[in-house]
C-alpha cells in the first residue's frame, strides 16, 4: 500500500480536496503545533453581476475545473499583465 504524503501547498482548495479523502490520524506523526495564523487574510472585492452573467461565469469555471473566484482572479491578473505564483502576484 502506497503511503500518501502531506501536500506542500498553501491552496485552501487543494488542502480541502486532500483532507476530503484522507484521515488526519494517518498523519499524526508528521503534525506539529502551530501558534501563529497559517493563512493570512487577503483583500477581497465583492462583485455583483446580472444573473445571466453570473451563470455564464459559473458554467465557464466549472468547465475549466476551477472555482468562480479563481477564474475571475485569472482574468484580473491577465488584464493587469501579471501572473499568479504561489499565492503572490509577480509585478
Amino acid at each position: 500500500m502506497k503511503i500518501a504524503k502531506l501536500p506542500q501547498t498553501d491552496s485552501i482548495q487543494q488542502l480541502a480536496r486532500f483532507w476530503d479523502t484522507h484521515d488526519l490520524t494517518d498523519f499524526e506523526h508528521e503534525m506539529e503545533e502551530v501558534t501563529e495564523p497559517v493563512f493570512a487574510a487577503s483583500d477581497s472585492i465583492n462583485l455583483k453581476l446580472p444573473p445571466r452573467d453570473a451563470e455564464a461565469v459559473r458554467k465557464l469555471a466549472k468547465s475549466k475545473g476551477v472555482s468562480q473566484a479563481e477564474l475571475i482572479q485569472q482574468w484580473v491578473f491577465q488584464k493587469l499583465g501579471r501572473r499568479k505564483q504561489s499565492g503572490q502576484t509577480k509585478e
